[in-house]
């Protein structure tokens, strides 16, 4: 009995033992996930700069498209079959040049047969006015009646009038074999010929045009400015209006904007839907680089130098349609600041509202912070080339990850 109750006692105990440890074995676990989530993460290591106070020239860039002084486009003026083209396609003409031949021989001949009418006419009209002048004298004879001198009368006045008519049949003929002679309205480069010998083609404008002809030198540029620009620099009034404002033009494949020109026109009304308006300047382009067609980075502006705040673009991030950035604070903490844009100048943005020079902001990652949070700064450049990306990243695949970024941050106020 004793023996038995030992052994009782003996397996109490083990399972005391094992009951205690596996207790501790599942709340050691537990104990450290409490002290290990009451450890604040490390503050995200962040890259920030100070932002730039420089005096510049302030300048907008636009984008337009460039457009011929003169775009002709040449239409027969008389039916007929392509007797010849007397241009190369893509060449220079001048104005009064040959470009096509249309087979002159049928109007030849009309001119003919007008000019031999207007000689019968001109006979017609000598004898009843010699036939006038008699009946004037029979009259004064008493030698006819008062209606028969009249009817002479009217006979004269036909003739001269047929004559006038056939006349104008002549010039009629005539212009119609001029037309035959195809020649360049305007100075410029012609197009490809789009009907070619032996074709036959119809007067009128919708008969298919034969080329084209646009002028080379001066040439346009057309582009939109916002509103602010427009008050700016073209409405008249205080401070707009400029006299001579200044506009440079630049093709993609250039660096900068070497072309000078002058505004031309200014449109009459402002596009509510776009907010813009159509502006047109004018550039000599003697050596025919400028194409109408072509994409154009207009320059406008100018003026004094003025103090200006500049940041880069990667700073900046979007909220619901506004421009914010990040400060750090003395105590490394981030705040929401809005801000408002003006135009690029040399690589940076220019801030015209909202930030002071100085004051350090976060210029990469912002769609890994939150205003509010701290972080580690890590001093760089304002035109910097960033150290936490990943090497071999393109320029083109960062500022489409930094586009990216700074769509996804949504700051919370």
């Amino acid at each position: 009995m004793q023996q038995q109750k030992r052994r009782t006692l003996i397996a109490l105990a083990i399972v005391v033992v094992l009951g205690a440890g596996v207790a501790g074995s599942i709340l050691r676990p537990w104990h450290g996930g409490e002290a290990h989530a009451n450890t604040p993460p490390p503050a995200p290591a962040i890259e920030v700069a100070a932002v730039v106070g420089q005096t510049i020239t302030e300048w907008d860039e636009f984008s337009g498209r460039v457009e011929a002084v003169e775009r002709v486009e040449i239409r027969p003026r008389v039916g007929g079959t392509i007797d010849a083209v007397h241009f190369r396609e893509g060449a220079l003409v001048k104005k009064g040049d040959p470009l096509f031949t249309i087979d002159p021989r049928p109007y030849a001949a009309e001119v003919a047969r007008a000019d031999a009418a207007l000689g019968a006419a001109q006979v017609r009209a000598a004898h009843a006015q010699s036939e006038q002048t008699r009946a004037q004298r029979l009259l004064d004879d008493n030698a006819i009646s008062k209606r028969e001198f009249d009817e002479r009368i009217n006979a004269a006045r036909e003739t001269s009038a047929n004559v006038r008519a056939a006349q104008a049949q002549l010039e009629t003929a005539r212009l119609n074999l001029a037309y035959t002679r195809i020649t360049a309205p305007v100075a410029g480069r012609v197009s490809r010929a789009e009907i070619t010998v032996g074709n036959l083609v119809a007067a009128g404008t919708g008969s298919p045009a034969l080329t084209t002809v646009v002028s080379v030198s001066p040439i346009y540029a057309s582009f939109e400015i916002d509103e602010q620009s427009y008050l700016r620099y073209t409405a008249p009034g205080a401070g707009g209006g400029q006299p001579n404002l200044p506009v440079y033009l630049g093709l993609a494949n250039e660096d900068g904007n070497p072309h000078e020109g002058k505004i031309q026109s200014v449109d009459n009304r402002l596009d509510p839907r776009s907010g813009t308006i159509r502006v047109r300047a004018v550039f000599q382009n003697e050596d025919g680089r400028l194409l109408p067609g072509l994409y154009a980075k207009v320059k406008l502006g100018g003026g004094a130098p003025h103090a200006a705040v500049l940041v880069n673009d990667r700073a900046i991030g979007t909220d619901q349609g506004k421009k914010f950035v990040l400060v750090v604070d003395k105590t490394n903490k981030l705040v929401y600041r809005e801000v408002e844009l003006g135009p690029n100048h040399d690589g940076l943005r220019v801030v015209r509202k909202g930030l002071k020079p100085g004051e350090t902001i976060v210029v990469n990652g912002l769609q890994r912070v939150r205003p509010g949070d701290t972080v580690q700064p890590k001093p760089v450049a304002m035109a910097f080339r960033s150290e936490l990306e990943p090497r071999g990243t393109t320029p083109d695949r960062k500022q489409a990850a930094s586009e990216k970024g700074e769509a996804d941050v949504k700051p919370v106020s």
